[in-house]
């Protein structure tokens, strides 16, 4: 049988050509969620901007991304998902370089709005093609492939920004994306195969319009909120009530109109609907550790920036690891052993940051990030599987846009809340050490008695308060991973919501 063995081995270089080519598009648009965030000074200085106003080359990204992402559906099926994939990468890629290349503010700020709308629909299509290119046996394979490019790329930003930004200009950081883009096109283009078009297919102009103005004001709101107080300044409570009562007219929408923009029968699926919720919390947690740990690093242990780097990146080994062990496992352990695993080995490494110092040694940290790592890999492909297993498959497109939507609601949502606890702990801890600072604390008679404060003089009263205020930010952020020790912990009990998906109807799915 000659010919049916050359034909398979055409279509497993085929398969690896997609993989390869999907992996890159999503781990550019990855890579960029991150990556910008290390070169945010270096941009201020080279545009003469506030702080608040360099904010928006984050915000324009993040909100346009947000908004534009429950398109991808629709427009796959309109389009064609393959043409809709080709366009996103080269709209996405000069973009890039049109950000890199920007002269003021304005510029680049519109750019990388630009830059969101065709990156929104590159992590859904990339999920989509993988889970249509292999058999649903080989799901969990494909998916941990997938997951080691969108895990990995928020993991190493930082890093690699850091490292760009250091040895070459900030304007690297949107230049790496070109041979991405060019070798992910490529492969699309030569290999991927394109859907039918749905002509009929109409589009729900409303609510769009409902879901773009909710999703819209509540990432306005929880970029903004920090820096103009929350709820004390009206624009973030406008947001927020924006926000909700839009929401409120979408949901009443879809369940009332014939063809609503997100069609409702998506979350009679009860390992979908379970699997939203679980990727929320995924989002939460990937994202909110890596914006804790760098300050934590840099401002109270005093390490430089590149080293924050290189003591990170060993998270991502562990993610890394993770997903090639349940690849390997894929279809001979049952998915939500595996996930409660992950959960488990999250929940532990995040216990143990809770009792993290100023003195704690960069191999803690290292071992920490790796257990981590190793959660979130047993944890993110499993679910990225499971979430799927039972979904026809015509929801697809419209399933993977909603899955990354809550995984980057998540993250945005966790980095608002763990930011805004820090800074009210923060204050709190400040007040509640500052009363044992009195004549009768027997550890400052100590310091007085030993020349080490000095109670008399400007100078060492501010001495006195800095202490104060380091250990205030410490504690701070214990507490803030002891919040997302328990969130992990709360969600163990949703594994028993997920169902196994049967073999048999497995394998006609595929």
């Amino acid at each position: 049988m000659p010919g049916a063995s050359n034909s398979i081995t055409e279509e497993t270089t085929r398969r690896g050509f997609i993989t390869l080519s999907v992996m890159l598009a999503t781990i550019m648009q990855a890579l960029d969620t991150t990556i910008a965030n290390v070169a945010l000074p270096h941009m201020q200085g080279a545009m003469s901007a506030t702080q608040d106003q360099i904010a928006w080359v984050l915000t324009s990204y993040i909100v346009a991304a947000a908004i534009f992402m429950p398109l991808t559906g629709f427009l796959a099926a309109r389009l064609g998902r393959k043409r809709l994939f080709l366009w996103s990468v080269v709209g996405f890629t000069v973009a890039s370089m049109l950000c890199g290349a920007a002269q003021n503010l304005s510029q680049i700020v519109l750019f990388r709005l630009i830059q969101g709308v065709f990156g929104a629909s590159l992590v859904p299509l990339s999920q989509s093609v993988l889970l249509d290119t292999y058999p649903t046996k080989q799901h969990g394979s494909a998916m941990a492939m997938w997951g080691v490019g969108v895990m990995l790329g928020p993991i190493l930003g930082p890093s690699l920004g850091g490292l760009l930004t250091e040895y070459y200009s900030w304007r690297w950081v949107f230049y790496i994306n070109l041979p991405f883009g060019l070798l992910a096109w490529f492969g699309l283009m030569a290999f991927v195969h394109e859907t039918p078009i749905i002509r009929t297919r109409r589009f729900d102009l409303s609510g769009f319009i409902m879901l773009s103005i909710s999703i819209g004001a509540l990432q306005m709101m929880l970029d903004r909120g920090q820096s103009l107080d929350w709820f004390a300044n009206p624009e973030v409570l406008i947001e927020a009530i924006l926000s909700g009562l839009a929401l409120y007219l979408f949901i009443v929408h879809i369940f009332t109109k014939d063809h609503p923009f997100i069609e409702p029968g998506l979350f009679k699926d009860r390992n979908f609907s379970v699997g939203l919720i679980f990727i929320f919390i995924v989002g939460i947690i990937l994202l909110a550790t890596m914006a804790l740990l760098p300050p934590f690093m840099q401002h109270l242990m005093g390490y430089p920036v590149i080293n924050v780097g290189y003591v990170l990146a060993p998270r991502g080994v562990g993610t890394m690891i993770a997903m090639l062990t349940v690849g390997k496992l894929s279809g001979k352990v049952d998915p939500r052993y595996k996930i409660f695993l992950g959960l488990i080995l999250t929940t532990f490494s995040l216990w143990e940051m809770t009792f993290f110092t100023t003195d704690t040694a960069a191999s803690e940290i290292v071992r920490t990030g790796i257990v981590q790592g190793l959660g979130l890999g047993f944890l993110f492909v499993p679910l990225s599987t499971i979430t799927f297993s039972t979904l026809a498959s015509h929801y697809r497109n419209e399933g993977t846009a909603l899955f990354s939507l809550l995984r980057n609601l998540g993250s945005s949502i966790g980095i608002s809340v763990v930011i805004t606890y820090l800074a009210q702990r923060t204050q709190a801890n400040h007040a509640a050490f500052a009363d044992y600072i009195n004549p009768y604390s027997f550890a400052l008679q100590q310091g007085v008695d030993s020349g080490i404060y000095d109670l008399t003089s400007a100078q060492g009263l501010a001495l006195i308060n800095s202490q104060v205020s380091h250990q205030a930010a410490t504690l701070a952020y214990l507490q803030d991973f002891r919040l997302m020790m328990w969130i992990t912990l709360a969600a163990i009990p949703l594994v028993l919501l997920l169902r196994k998906p049967a073999t048999t109807r497995s394998s006609k799915t595929g």
